[in-house]
């Protein structure tokens, strides 16, 4: 059956690109867990106790694709970086056990979550929605989506970041708080996940700021790496 037609022209699909392949990822949504590392839970001044897992979103748009610059945002002085782990779901559904959330899996990346720091400060000050200093444009660099296929499903492995050829973030995934199939089941008695959803994992210890002309280069041992030019 035809699509109807429509009143303005069809927002672009937002596709990711899957390492070793022509083909694309169709993103649905893009779910963020916050604090899942105990490490960076104590630099932002919180309890890392495991306290039930909380997320928030940022906007299938917001993802840019490797090979792109980030453009330094509007408004904010103060954008930090945050090395993430990257979730490419395959499949979903609400109330998801975890000892079946990784058959949800397609695959994984890594991701940094860009930060306006300072916008997110006022927003917690005043008990308001992170969505100023989270979900704005080209706010999450993805890697190439790498397929669990070829992968398997690792609970551990390194994520670092560099910022101008210094590390200034090294951590392990099985330092996370909430492993990977626990963030599923919890994440889907709140959402009725699907296929093309994105989920990012959280960041270890180390954040910080970046300013216009740095590079910054992350990865996954095993997994996947990605740089990005600060403009």
């Amino acid at each position: 059956m035809p699509h109807p037609a429509t009143v303005i022209p069809r927002p672009a699909s937002v596709l990711l690109p899957v390492e070793g392949s022509d083909e694309r990822f169709p993103v649905r949504r893009v779910y963020c867990v916050g604090r899942n590392y105990a490490d960076h839970a104590i630099e932002m001044g919180h309890d890392p106790s495991r306290e039930p897992p909380f997320f928030f979103q940022k906007n299938a748009d917001n993802l840019l694709p490797p090979g792109n610059a980030f453009p330094y945002p509007p408004l904010s002085n103060d954008v930090h970086y945050e090395v993430e782990c990257v979730l490419a779901l395959k499949s979903g559904g609400a109330n998801i056990q975890a000892e079946n959330a990784l058959d949800c899996v397609y695959g994984y990346a890594v991701g940094i979550d860009f930060t306006r720091r300072d916008l997110q400060g006022e927003a917690k000050k005043l008990g308001r929605p992170w969505e100023l200093a989270k979900a704005f444009e080209h706010s999450a660099p993805v890697s190439a989506i790498v397929p669990a296929s070829r992968l398997g499903h690792s609970a551990d492995g390194r994520i670092w970041l560099e910022q101008n050829g210094r590390r200034v973030q090294d951590g392990d995934l099985n330092q996370m708080i909430w492993k990977v199939p626990e963030i599923i089941a919890e994440l889907s008695k709140l959402f009725v996940l699907a296929a093309g959803d994105v989920i990012m994992t959280g960041t270890p210890a180390g954040v910080g700021a970046v300013a216009r002309g740095d590079r910054i280069t992350c990865g996954i041992d095993g997994v996947a790496k990605l740089s990005v030019d600060i403009v």
